[in-house]
């Protein structure tokens, strides 16, 4: 088998599941990790916890994250202006 086969593999992560820890997480979304737990604290986004402190994070998660990043970035909006908005489109 060649490297170039790999492409024919596909991993199925289902949307829901918690796979993410906060570093990367905050590599994807370009958002600092102080940024997320804030976000976190707001209950923008509710990871699932493992043990008492690691924060493991989903797809889902991360559509959410990018979004907020979105309204922060472009629109001005802080964050909890950005649970308001997530709740009125029921994303949250």
């Amino acid at each position: 088998m060649d490297i170039r086969d790999l492409g024919n593999f596909k991993i199925n992560i289902d949307p829901e599941e918690p796979v993410y820890i906060i570093s990367v997480v905050s590599h994807i979304v370009h958002l600092p990790e102080w940024t997320i737990r804030e976000l976190d604290k707001a209950g923008v986004v509710c990871p699932k916890r493992k043990g008492r402190k690691k924060r493991l994070y989903c797809q889902n998660d991360l559509k959410i994250l990018e979004y907020a990043h979105y309204l922060m970035e472009e629109r001005g909006v802080n964050i909890k202006g950005i649970r308001v908005i997530l709740e009125l489109e029921k994303k949250i």
